[in-house]
């Protein structure tokens, strides 16, 4: 048999295997192919390698070059002004780190980011385009920053993210992976998408729907729930609290069946969110039975007789049997179900009592931490308004200042209940009367920019706390609110604070300086933020 003769250069199969095997272990006890033993054999393992590469290299075939992407969609709004890009590009190339310490007077510009992407998405102008990669990556490392970033990134956003596997958040952020939904008249097509789309466009889908048009959404999730997967079932439940409504429950009380705990516990919530609801009416019978005014003492006092069981009924209904570590059985059921009572039934069984009233009556045998906190939950998941201002009291009360019975996470959340300008009256006098020890929180949830009232308390708050000799690290974290939520036009009121104080023999050493410092900082931002409004013109 006639055989094709080998030249013999030729590569041998298997080489650059043996090649590697050969550097792995070493040319003392292995020597290269080709090569001799001794002090040359490294030299001529690399000569060997260097050849096998270009072998390699020059025996591939050549691909067929991949197609050149489509080109991005268009971005119908304006473009950016040019001192609001030049803006742009600082904030996103600042890193200043925030280690602690002393932080000096220049202001943290990636903190302000959030602001100004706000401010730039209120006024619709579209970013630059050789801004996006910074901007992904901003927004990539940063979750708070994504929804304004990607907002203001536009479609560009999508179309990068399928080219780049770091921003693939983008795609899980856009609508349906930056899939178009079908138009809200074309019903076929948003079937279609609902039955064969990925679990992300079929969400998008859903909360899209939900919010325009909630039966329809309802109706739409009816269709396919039986079948779906329980985590499935979860998250899209959990869009109907968008348009939430009496035309709901129907559709809730089925879930209360649900095989999930999840499910059921999801659906029980959103029932007691409305007030007329047969689940809510059930709730309040358990609730009232377990609550009562004495009358037989010298003044009324409230009684709380906690249940002794989790029947199967409750259960069904969203009360979960099994309480958290620390917590007894009795007391964790008696929250859930007053938890999920309409706040209307209190002043009937109490006796006709306004909501204030009844919260001011004492409560017997220690239970007035559940009880209180239990109408806290209540109130901010009906959104009463009256009920939250009652157990708020007033800011200036001692109580509110310490522990008592309603506690500074639960005010805050009750506080949301409230309009932006009562929140930060409320929120003014408790500094006021308390100082800042304990107000950060509460300082979160007010309205940017916060009131001339409010600034004026936590400027004045500050100063005194700057008079008192203590260093200004404690306060870091309100003065960094400060440099964010304080009213720009406030700045010139603030210059009388930047000397450095005189220090009196109970300052902290060197404290002084450190308060300019902050001080400095805080005007320089506030300067600052002003600018950047007025480089962005008028919304």
């Amino acid at each position: 048999m006639n055989r094709t003769p080998v030249p013999a250069d030729a590569p041998r199969p298997g080489a650059w295997e043996e090649l590697v095997t050969t550097a792995l272990l070493g040319t003392e006890r292995r020597t290269p192919p080709g090569g001799a033993p001794g002090r040359e054999a490294p030299v001529a393992l690399l000569d060997a390698a260097a050849v096998e590469t270009v072998r390699r290299r020059a025996g591939l075939r050549p691909a067929r070059a991949a197609g050149r992407p489509e080109p991005a969609a268009e971005d119908p709004r304006p473009a950016l002004p040019a001192a609001a890009a030049r803006r742009l590009a600082l904030l996103l190339t600042d890193r200043a780190g925030t280690g602690g310490g002393r932080r000096g007077t220049a202001p943290d510009l990636m903190e302000l980011l959030p602001q100004w992407l706000a401010a730039v998405n209120a006024r619709g102008f579209a970013p630059p385009p050789q801004a996006l990669p910074a901007l992904l990556d901003a927004a990539r490392g940063r979750t708070d920053l994504r929804p304004a970033a990607l907002a203001f990134a536009g479609p560009r956003a999508v179309w990068l993210a399928r080219l780049n596997p770091d921003w693939r958040f983008a795609l899980r952020a856009a609508p349906g992976g930056g899939t178009a939904l079908p138009d809200p008249e074309d019903a076929e097509q948003t079937q279609r998408l609902w039955e064969e789309g990925l679990f992300a466009e079929r969400v998008a889908l859903l909360s899209a729907l939900r919010a325009r048009e909630p039966a329809a959404a309802r109706e739409l999730l009816s269709t396919t729930w039986a079948t779906e997967r329980a985590e499935d079932r979860l998250m899209f439940l959990d869009s109907l609290r968008t348009g939430l409504g009496p035309r709901d429950e129907p559709f809730l009380e089925q879930a209360l069946s649900d095989r999930s705990r999840n499910v059921r516990a999801t659906a029980a919530e959103l029932l007691s969110a409305l007030p007329g609801s047969a689940l809510a009416a059930r709730m309040a019978v358990r609730a009232a039975a377990c609550v009562a005014v004495d009358r037989t003492q010298d003044s009324p006092v409230i009684t709380v007789e906690a249940p002794h069981e989790c029947d199967s009924s409750m259960e069904r209904d969203g009360v979960v049997t099994k309480p958290p570590a620390g917590r007894g059985e009795r007391s964790w059921w008696f929250g859930q179900l007053v938890e999920a009572t309409p706040l209307t039934t209190w002043s009937a069984r109490l006796g006709g009592r306004s909501p204030r009233e009844i919260v001011a009556l004492p409560v017997m045998d220690d239970w007035q931490g559940e009880l209180h906190a239990a109408w806290c939950r209540a109130a901010v998941r009906q959104r009463d308004p009256e009920w939250a201002r009652a157990l708020l009291g007033a800011p200036s009360a001692p109580e509110a200042g310490g522990p008592g019975a309603v506690s500074l996470a639960e005010r805050a959340k009750l506080l949301g209940t409230l309009d932006a300008a009562e929140r930060a009256g409320w929120v003014a006098g408790f500094i006021a009367a308390h100082g800042l020890s304990e107000a950060f929180q509460l300082l979160g949830v007010c309205a940017l920019p916060w009131t001339a009232a409010l600034g004026g308390a936590v400027v004045d708050a500050l100063n005194i706390a700057r008079d008192a000799g203590s260093y200004p690290w404690s306060f870091s974290g309100v003065m960094g609110l400060a440099e964010r939520c304080l009213d720009p036009s406030e700045a010139s009121r603030l210059d009388g604070l930047l000397a450095i104080p005189d220090e009196h023999e109970d300052a902290s050493p060197g404290a002084g300086g450190y308060w300019a410092e902050a001080f400095q900082r805080l005007v320089t931002t506030l300067r600052l933020r002003a600018a950047m409004t007025e480089e962005l013109g008028a919304v």
